[in-house]
């Protein structure tokens, strides 16, 4: 029967659904016991552990369900290697209030600067702030829509892409290749993806990174005046990030080259 309050609180804290509560009461009773800290300060202590956990599990659920391909933060991306990139730009948009205002940002720069990783960068702070997240390359956005359309789930998808807070698409310009060339994408394919952004205006952010200049985005789309409508959309509110420079991958590959050379095989830097 001494068991019986012990018992009957574990049952009621896990339909309360306050797991850490239920983890840490006895524990945190005893150390404050110690330290003559009254009933109201324990209660308090109990309920901060219970807010930080769940903080941390809020984080961790929109990290998974963004998809990012890897969990990539600013802390670890080289801004001395890119001086062209606004390295204060960036950090205030990782404060995550463009967003709030659903405005958009757009990474443009030659192949190997870094890209993909301030993106992934800024959708990681996106999430650290209980923001809803979503991650896709442009080309792995084109072939999930016109599947969705052959497959009558089109209006779910776009649904779902409209509701994310902020909604990341890496590498537009790699969006169709062939073995040899870029090319175009389709009709059908251009329409699509332009209607993406066409339901985001406004509504939501995007982050687009792109090895093309904007002058060159026709070649995407093939038509001048998709891709004149899609611009006026995405630049209506936009924070434009210049990475232009030196391609991380080829410095890192010279690296490696001397590395083993000299027996040194360390490897950092971001991709994109």
């Amino acid at each position: 029967m001494s068991d019986t309050p012990q018992v009957l609180l574990a049952h009621h804290l896990k339909a309360l659904k306050l797991p850490t509560f239920l983890r840490e009461y006895d524990k945190l009773a005893r150390q404050c016991a110690t330290d003559a800290v009254d009933h109201v300060r324990y209660l308090l202590r109990l309920a901060e552990l219970e807010l930080i956990e769940r903080e941390r599990r809020m984080v961790e659920r929109r990290i998974k369900e963004a998809r990012f391909p890897a969990v990539k933060s600013l802390d670890s991306f080289d801004f001395l290697a890119l001086p062209s990139l606004n390295k204060a730009l960036v950090l205030e948009l990782a404060r995550s209030e463009y967003v709030l205002r659903r405005e958009n940002v757009i990474a443009v720069g030659n192949s190997g600067t870094g890209k993909s990783h301030v993106a992934l960068g800024l959708g990681l702070a996106a999430c650290q702030k209980g923001l809803s997240v979503g991650f896709t390359t442009a080309a792995a956005v084109v072939h999930a829509l016109i599947e969705a359309r052959d497959e009558k789930r089109l209006l779910r998808l776009q649904r779902q892409l409209a509701g994310y807070k902020l909604l990341v698409i890496d590498e537009l310009g790699y969006v169709r290749r062939t073995s040899r060339f870029d090319v175009p994408l389709s009709q059908t394919g251009a329409e699509l993806l332009f209607e993406v952004f066409s339901q985001r205006y406004e509504r939501g952010s995007t982050i687009v990174t792109s090895n093309l200049p904007f002058d060159e985005w026709t070649s995407v789309f093939a038509s001048e005046r998709l891709t004149g409508a899609l611009l006026d959309r995405l630049t209506h509110h936009v924070h434009i990030l210049e990475m232009n420079g030196d391609s991380y991958r080829l410095k890192q590959s010279k690296q490696r080259q001397r590395g083993t050379r000299y027996g040194d095989t360390s490897d950092r830097s971001p991709e994109g």
